[in-house]
């Protein structure tokens, strides 16, 4: 991860991440249990392929975020 600043009277980018982290616990973290931290890593891994690959975002006109960095971005397939 790199920082990001929020630009100054835009404080949606900050809770655009707190968004984030909240789902990521509610959907991941407090309802399973892990006895490694391995598998922990596993879980957080298949986490991200599935909102990067299945996921539609509102902010992205219901694109996923793999097609926003290919389409428009034009970073290919560095997700």
């Amino acid at each position: 991860m790199d920082s990001s600043p929020s630009f100054v009277r835009a404080p949606e980018g900050n809770g655009c991440i707190e968004r984030f982290w909240r789902t990521l616990k509610e959907q991941l973290i407090w309802i399973h249990s892990y006895a490694t931290l391995d598998d922990l890593n596993q879980a957080l891994q298949e986490f991200r392929d599935l909102y990067n690959h299945h996921w539609l975002i509102e902010r992205h006109k219901q694109h996923t975020p793999a097609w926003v960095r290919q389409n428009i971005l034009g970073q290919g397939a560095a997700a």
